[in-house]
């Protein structure tokens, strides 16, 4: 059996999916910040886009490829340590 939680409207998901829309949002924040002068901008502002939508799916309730999460995380945390290394 997979925990469930219940949402503003009532709709019950995975508990899972809690953790990864914390982190999406983290992740979404960071990647705003990332300097438009930054080679890396353009980037982020793709993988953005595609977290949002993630997000969106993920509060709506609607399934999601684990794999497409996993995928998107992946690139955002490299994303932000390119532009970090780049901003020394």
């Amino acid at each position: 059996m997979v925990a469930r939680s219940t949402r503003a409207g009532g709709t019950p998901f995975p508990m899972q999916f809690n953790e990864e829309i914390k982190l999406i949002r983290l992740l979404l924040a960071r990647l705003e910040r990332v300097s438009v002068d930054s080679y890396w901008a353009h980037r982020a502002s793709g993988i953005r886009g595609g977290l949002l939508k993630i997000l969106e799916e993920l509060e709506k309730g609607t399934p999601v490829g684990q794999a497409n999460i996993d995928e998107l995380i992946s690139s955002a945390f490299n994303i932000l340590t390119r532009a970090a290394r780049e901003k020394r």
